[in-house]
């Protein structure tokens, strides 16, 4: 029987060859199409980076978001997960910049990929029983639980992301 860091490694892995089939696929444009009236998307903030669009409680109905936009959510919660698992100061959602439309992005996410990679290799089935420090303050979740979580919200953005690759090629 595999140790739960095994399956959960695992777990990851299978998920991340999802989004990397997307992420080899992905054109600038892929990253600036709008595939809704209603939706959200980056900005360029007029000093060369960009801004996401926020709203502090979910709007309804909901925007639908642009792959620019997943792709920075993607980076905004795995920046800030890795910043907690490595013992680094957790970085301000206004702090984790968007490379940009295309290949800058694609790089971003691959070196996320890569140091949580690194942060799994080390873990031990004992450190998952651990309290995990994000993404539930009150303290009543271990660092296994984080790592579902990571697995889950990943899927979730490998899917998003690849539906918004396939519509817009399909448009």
């Amino acid at each position: 029987m595999p140790e739960r860091t095994e399956l959960l490694r695992w777990q990851y892995e299978l998920t991340w060859s999802l989004l990397e089939l997307h992420l080899a696929e992905l054109e600038p444009a892929d990253f600036t199409w709008l595939p809704a009236a209603n939706h959200w998307t980056m900005h360029p903030d007029g000093n060369g980076g960009w801004v996401p669009d926020w709203a502090e409680t979910e709007p309804s109905p909901i925007p639908v978001p642009t792959l620019g936009w997943v792709s920075w959510h993607l980076g905004w919660w795995w920046s800030v997960t890795l910043d907690h698992l490595t013992g680094r100061a957790p970085r301000d959602r206004t702090e984790i910049a968007w490379p940009g439309p295309g290949q800058p992005t694609v790089d971003w996410l691959r070196g996320l990929h890569a140091e949580w990679t690194t942060v799994l290799e080390r873990l031990t089935d004992a450190d998952l029983d651990a309290p995990a420090p994000f993404p539930w303050p009150d303290g009543d979740r271990t660092i296994a639980h984080t790592i579902a979580w990571v697995n889950a919200e990943l899927m979730k953005n490998a899917a998003e992301i690849g539906h918004l690759r396939l519509l817009h090629a399909a448009a």
